[in-house]
C-alpha cells in the first residue's frame, strides 16, 4: 500500500465521537513527528559527557629537527622518566650518513616540567667517525640509576655490508650508566662478549626503551642477523645484578626483528616485533626493489616467555596489529593500584607505507587491541611512550616532512586516549 492509498477510500458520514478520536489521532501523529526528529537530532550529535569532551594531544614540538643543533639529522627516538622525574629524550645524532652508519653519536634533550618544554641537544656518546646508534634506556629502581645500553659499527662499514658479513667489523654492544639522572655519564662499556654470538652480523637494540621487571631483573629487547642467511631473530640482553653484569637471553626466531617487551601480571614476558618476512626485498639488491604487501608480511609478530627470556613459545601473528615493515611500541601503563585493570598500549604507522601513527589500546595485556587514536596523519616511522610524572602519556615519533625526517613530541591526555573508538 503506497503512502497516499487512504487517499482513495470512500468517505463516511463522521460522527460526533468520531470527531474526537480523529482529533486525537492528528495529535499523536504530530507528537510521533516530534519524537522522531528530536531522535534523529540525538543521535547526530554526541552526548556532551566527560569523554566526549575530554581535551586531545597538546600541540606537537618539533624536540629534534633535522639540520639544526649541530646534526644533519635525527632518528631513533626514545623516551623515559628519569629517577628524579625529569623526561629524557633520546636519538641518533647523525653527522654523516642518512643511514644506520657512518658518524653518529647519542643525544639527549631534557625537561623538567613533564615535557611542557625541553633543554638543548647535549651529546653524550660520540666515537669520532664511528657509529653510537639504537639508544636504549633503562631505569634500576632501586639503586635509582639509569642504565643507557647502545650499538657500536665502524662508521665506514654500510649496513647491507654488516648484514652480508662482508663488513670489516660487525656491530657490537655497549652500556654506560648514569647515578644523577643522567646529569653525568660513566664512559661507555663493551659487553658484547655476553650479549652476542660470534655468527651474528648485524645487531640492534629495541629500538624503545628496557623494562626492570617483577623480579628485578632488567631486560633489554634486541635482534640480530645470522651469517650467510637472511634470517632475522629477536632476543633480549638482561642483567640481574642491577647492571653491572649482562647477558643474552633466548632467541625468538621466526623473521622477528626490531621489537618492545612487556610484563604480563602473571610474570610471562610478551614481545612484539617487527615482522621481518618481508624485509628480505631490500638485500635484493639492497633498497632497490619495492616491499611486498599482504597479510604475512604487514602483521606483527608476537611471542610469549615464562622464564623472564631464556627461551621463547611460539611465534605468532597479530591481524589486530597491521604494519609497514616498521617500529612498533608496546608500553604497559603503571597502574596506581593493584586492583585497577591493566592498560597497554601500542604505537606504530597502522598502514603499509608507513603512515598514520595511531595508539591502540588493550586492557587484556596485548591478546585484544578493542580501541584505537590516530596520532598523526600522515608520514610517520618510529615512536616511543611514557608515562609522565604529571599523569599525562608522552609520546615521542619520527615523521618526514620536507624532504628530511624530524622526531617531535606531543603531550596526550589518557581520558581522550582511553575515548578512542575502533
Amino acid at each position: 500500500m503506497g503512502k497516499n492509498s487512504f487517499n482513495n477510500l470512500p468517505s463516511l458520514p463522521m460522527l460526533p465521537a468520531m470527531k474526537s478520536i480523529c482529533l486525537a489521532k492528528t495529535i499523536v501523529s504530530r507528537l510521533t513527528l516530534v519524537c522522531i526528529l528530536l531522535l534523529q537530532l540525538t543521535t547526530s550529535i554526541p552526548a556532551a559527557d566527560s569523554a566526549t569532551t575530554a581535551a586531545g594531544p597538546s600541540a606537537r614540538v618539533t624536540l629534534f629537527d633535522s639540520g639544526k643543533e649541530g646534526y644533519p639529522r635525527y632518528r631513533i627516538p626514545a623516551v623515559i622518566v628519569a629517577p628524579n622525574n625529569d623526561v629524557l629524550a633520546f636519538a641518533e645524532g647523525r653527522v654523516a650518513g642518512g643511514g644506520f652508519t657512518g658518524d653518529i653519536d647519542i643525544v639527549v634533550k631534557r625537561s623538567t616540567d613533564s615535557g611542557k618544554t625541553w633543554g638543548p641537544v647535549q651529546k653524550i656518546a660520540d666515537d669520532g667517525p664511528h657509529t653510537f646508534g639504537y639508544p636504549t634506556p633503562v631505569v634500576e629502581r632501586q639503586t635509582k640509576t639509569l642504565w643507557l645500553l647502545f650499538t657500536r659499527s665502524r662508521g665506514d662499514d654500510l649496513e647491507k655490508d654488516i648484514v652480508t658479513g662482508t663488513s670489516k667489523e660487525r656491530t657490537r654492544v655497549f652500556v654506560m650508566s648514569s647515578k644523577d639522572s643522567g646529569h653525568t655519564w660513566s664512559a661507555p662499556r663493551d659487553i658484547s662478549a655476553t650479549t652476542r654470538k660470534p655468527e651474528w652480523t648485524w645487531y640492534g637494540l629495541g629500538s624503545g626503551i628496557g623494562l626492570q621487571l617483577q623480579s628485578g631483573r632488567l631486560a633489554i629487547p634486541a635482534y640480530h642477523n645470522v651469517e650467510g642467511t637472511r634470517e632475522f631473530s629477536s632476543h633480549i640482553i638482561y642483567s640481574d645484578d642491577r647492571g653491572e653484569s649482562w647477558h643474552l637471553g633466548g632467541d625468538v626466531g621466526g623473521q622477528t626483528g626490531e621489537c618492545q617487551i612487556a610484563e604480563r601480571r602473571d610474570g610471562s614476558l610478551y614481545i612484539n616485533t617487527r615482522n621481518q618476512s618481508g624485509q628480505n626485498w631490500s638485500f635484493r639488491p639492497f633498497g632497490t626493489n619495492a616491499p611486498p604487501v599482504g597479510p604475512q608480511y604487514n602483521q606483527r609478530l608476537t611471542a610469549v616467555s615464562t622464564d623472564a627470556g631464556k627461551s621463547w613459545g611460539k611465534v605468532t601473528t597479530d591481524p589486530q596489529l597491521y604494519e609497514g615493515i616498521c617500529q612498533g611500541f608496546v608500553y604497559s601503563w603503571p597502574t596506581d593500584k593493584p586492583e585497577d585493570k591493566p592498560l597497554w598500549m601500542f604505537s606504530n604507522p597502522a598502514s603499509p607505507k608507513r603512515r598514520d601513527l595511531t595508539i591502540r589500546i588493550s586492557h587484556d595485556e596485548g591478546r585484544t587491541w578493542p580501541a584505537a587514536r590516530l596520532i598523526q596523519e600522515g608520514a610517520s616511522e618510529y615512536s616511543c611512550l611514557t608515562r609522565l610524572p604529571d599523569g599525562q602519556l608522552g609520546c615521542l615519533y619520527e615523521r618526514w616532512e620536507d624532504k628530511n625526517i624530524r622526531i617531535f613530541w606531543v603531550r596526550v591526555p589518557l581520558p581522550w586516549l582511553l575515548a578512542g573508538g575502533k
